[in-house]
């Protein structure tokens, strides 16, 4: 796509999933996605075709392989920033413990809160509370965003 990408557009993106149902590996809005699924079809909307397809990938993924897989992916596309510089729009990425692989990802919205997707719930919009903040492990912003 040759539009301008704005944070607003990706929040507004994320936003129209909210509802979406949780469904490990799918990517379709209004009817399934997980934390990933999520980010790719913000993606797909607004940037346009996906660079790679991620390969299938069990529930335990990141337990088993111990790579910080996730984050590679990510650093392959989209740009690194510092955690403390993150905003609306950007991609943030969550390990659930310390010395944990980074496996979760959510959309940085305005006002200190986050869209994300977790199984056994569907997508929603929360606060980005101090339990997340201390899980928070990588942030990154789509690429060509301009504002």
């Amino acid at each position: 796509m040759t539009h301008t990408l704005t944070r607003a557009a990706i929040v507004a993106e994320a936003r129209e999933w909210i509802g979406t149902r949780y469904r490990h590996q799918a990517s379709v809005k209004g009817v399934g996605c997980d934390c990933l699924g999520l980010v790719r079809g913000v993606w797909r909307a607004c940037i346009g075709d996906e660079p790679e397809l991620p390969p299938p990938y069990a529930a335990d993924w990141a337990e088993a392989g111990g790579e910080e897989t996730l984050a590679a992916a990510a650093l392959r596309h989209l740009t690194p920033i510092p955690i403390a510089s993150f905003g609306a729009g950007d991609v943030l990425l969550f390990r659930w413990r310390a010395g944990f692989i980074a496996k979760h990802v959510a959309i940085a919205i305005e006002g200190g809160g986050m869209i994300h997707a977790h199984d056994g719930a569907s997508v929603c919009e929360v606060a980005l509370a101090p339990w997340w903040h201390r899980r928070l492990a990588y942030a990154f912003r789509f690429p060509g965003v301009s504002d």
